[in-house]
């Protein structure tokens, strides 16, 4: 629960610090995140625009078949009536005839422009301070937006504003309806991906060209509300467009250039246009001819004309495809801002392996940007990359460095302090899950079971110490691998002595079994060891085994430079008695009654004696733990209720039928029995045997 806290907590300052990213809107992520967003548009790959809108485009036939670009006012005018006469339903020219041609030439366009019933002009904001003709003010007074709701408490509309303009010549626009300026304003990095539909000039607000257009398509007013931060809707009748505060449209681009129907000028100019090419749609007419139009760098295309920008404003429009990047866009960036790193901190925490753990990052992050792409598609939502990534990043960069800094530290520190007298497993355990162990010390069940060499000393003094250590050696390693196996922990080797914890420092179910269960195996194992001992011509060693089972306090005890995790009490007092006891009655393991009690099925006891071991003044029941078949058990067991109950003779019959067999527990109550036959035990006898020794 703390690391996951911990991993919750590095997720959330993820997301919170992310968010002031966000809300600091930083130029440098603002340009990677919109790099970013530009190659879905590259993934998607081109798709058609509705058969509304169509390009009539001034291109490199136009120009070599008709004289260079500007052309005579009267070959424009001729365009303009041609397109009238295909059945154009608006006519958007993106060009300005801000300066005089000469007296015919510009009466033959207003002529034309004047019979243009549906023809919308085009004219260029500019910030350098220049002499306008009033006539001309007057004229593109009438272009301003004339449906605007200003909400309550709006002082200023927060628009860019311009100090100045190219008009079109009052002689030659005067008989114009409608007029549209053909600005656009790049973004940080110089590329195109808005198109802003309304401009500030001397306090009015105007429309673009391709929103007019598409107003006279329509037949529909633009209507627009402002609000105190900035413009909240614009809208062509019912028909809303999807702009941001600053009244800027983002542009769902179909591809590059010539994604729309075009026409070349010169073909409508000379009438080889079939007939309804051009009937009932919205004409944008432009300059395309490489080194004479405005070229404009786009997501899909680092040199679109400009007025394939103002064709797919209005075709945006039209086809519904608005890029969308509003409330909705910004609630879903939000809500992954502060859910991905959160579900990537509980996946973290759920796995100790780092790769693992790059895994789970790579897959979340993957699937936003999967998610991403989709809703692009599909649904046109404009959700950024960077900024709901970030907090994933960081957490997973802050949640790593928490693993190898202190996690996999305390691992490492906790692999080394138990690696050597614990089981891999348990290890594995302790390192995963730190909290379970407590190191301080702590008061529980245990079994206990110490081991010894039966006639060390002895064995010694016949031994080199190179082959008494090679012995020591041959025996111990073999020994320790199985209490590990058993799930046990190796508490220390006493010269030729093994002290092992089963249910310490983690929980073991079934700790007596265990305990049992190594002894059983230290003895088949013993077996082989001396098969291979009589090869080498070592002396055979035989061994004592005694396991009780009960409480004792278990922690790292010691000095405060040097200390060991060790168990200590009644329980383990007890188990080093039964080891000794082991020689005395001529046995290989004895247990406890606990332990007994405790071990489970899948083993066999035979109660060998009640004793009152030294340093105890409660007796008790110990039992030998058999490793082989005992035929005359149930014998033993009426000749042992015999002696308790004082029938020294009758009981000398049944253990002297058994002692003959060689069983050395049966010899030693023998030899009682008839020393209690000849010498009766005093009154109030109990049937306990007191250790004298240890």
């Amino acid at each position: 629960m703390k690391r996951t806290r911990i991993f919750l907590a590095i997720a959330l300052l993820a997301s919170l610090f992310s968010l002031g990213l966000y809300r600091s809107q930083f130029a440098f992520i603002e340009q990677v995140d919109l790099r970013l967003r530009d190659a879905r548009f590259r993934v998607r790959g081109a798709v058609a625009p509705g058969p509304e809108v169509a390009v009539v485009a001034v291109d490199n036939k136009s120009v070599k078949e008709v004289g260079r670009w500007p052309w005579s006012r009267e070959v424009t005018a001729r365009l303009i009536e041609n397109l009238s006469a295909y059945g154009a339903k608006v006519i958007a020219l993106d060009m300005v005839f801000s300066e005089p041609q000469g007296e015919v030439p510009d009466r033959t366009l207003a002529r034309a422009v004047a019979s243009s019933p549906n023809l919308v002009m085009g004219y260029f904001f500019r910030n350098e301070m220049q002499q306008i003709d009033p006539l001309a003010l007057e004229q593109l007074s009438n272009a301003k937006v004339k449906f605007l709701k200003l909400e309550e408490g709006v002082t200023s509309v927060p628009l860019t504003e311009f100090a100045s303009l190219d008009a079109n010549l009052p002689s030659v626009a005067g008989g114009a309806r409608e007029f549209g300026f053909f600005n656009q304003i790049p973004d940080y990095d110089g590329l195109f991906r808005k198109a802003p539909l309304l401009l500030l000039y001397d306090g009015d607000i105007y429309p673009s060209l391709g929103l007019l257009g598409l107003s006279r398509y329509l037949d529909k007013p633009v209507l627009v509300d402002v609000a105190p931060f900035g413009v909240r809707s614009v809208a062509v009748g019912d028909l809303p467009l999807s702009v941001n505060e600053q009244g800027r449209l983002a542009l769902n681009y179909y591809g590059g250039t010539a994604s729309f129907p075009t026409i070349s000028a010169v073909d409508v100019i000379e009438k080889k246009v079939p007939a309804q090419a051009l009937k009932g749609k919205l004409v944008f007419v432009g300059v395309t001819e490489t080194g004479i139009y405005d070229m404009r760098a786009t997501p899909f295309d680092p040199a679109l004309p400009g007025v394939e920008i103002h064709a797919t404003v209005a075709a945006n429009a039209l086809d519904h495809r608005f890029l969308i990047r509003d409330g909705r866009t910004l609630g879903l960036e939000m809500g992954c801002m502060f859910l991905l790193p959160l579900l990537l901190a509980l996946l973290l925490n759920t796995t100790p392996r780092t790769m693992v753990g790059l895994a789970y990052f790579s897959l979340l992050s993957g699937g936003y940007l999967v998610l991403n792409y989709l809703l692009f598609k599909h649904a046109s939502l404009d959700l950024s990359f960077i900024y709901p990534l970030s907090p994933v990043i960081f957490t997973y960069v802050g949640a790593e460095a928490y693993r190898n800094l202190v996690i996999e530290k305390r691992g490492r520190y906790l692999k080394k302090a138990f690696g050597s007298y614990v089981s891999p497993d348990l290890v594995d355990k302790i390192v995963k899950n730190p909290d379970l162990l407590k190191l301080g010390g702590e008061k529980r069940e245990v079994s206990i079971l110490f081991s010894d060499i039966r006639g060390f000393t002895t064995l010694s003094e016949s031994l080199s110490p190179e082959e008494l250590v090679r012995l020591l050696n041959d025996y111990l390693s073999p020994m320790t691998r199985i209490v590990m196996e058993e799930k046990g922990t190796l508490d220390k080797f006493i010269g030729d002595a093994v002290m092992a914890i089963y249910n310490a420092p983690l929980d073991v179910p079934d700790h007596a079994g265990h305990a049992c269960r190594s002894a059983v195996k230290m003895l088949e194992r013993l077996e082989l060891l001396n098969q291979e001992f009589a090869k080498r011509g070592v002396p055979q060693i035989s061994i004592g085994i005694g396991i009780s089972t009960g409480e004792a306090v278990v922690g790292n005890m010691g000095a405060d430079i040097r200390f060991d995790y060790t168990a200590i009490g009644d329980t383990v007092n007890l188990s080093a008695r039964l080891e000794g006891l082991t020689k005395f009655y001529g046995v290989q393991v004895l247990v406890s009654e606990a332990t007994k009690a405790h071990a489970g099925d899948g083993f066999r006891f035979r109660k060998v004696d009640l004793v009152r071991v030294k340093g105890k003044h409660e007796p008790v029941a110990v039992y030998q733990l058999l490793t082989g078949e005992l035929k005359f058990q149930a014998q033993f067991e009426a000749s042992l209720a015999l002696y308790r109950a004082g029938e020294f003779a009758s009981a000398c019959e049944g253990f002297a039928a058994i002692a003959a067999t060689g069983d050395k527990v049966s010899e030693l109550y023998l030899s009682r029995c008839r020393e209690f036959a000849a010498v009766p035990p005093p009154e109030g006898w109990d049937g306990v045997y007191v250790a004298q020794t240890k």
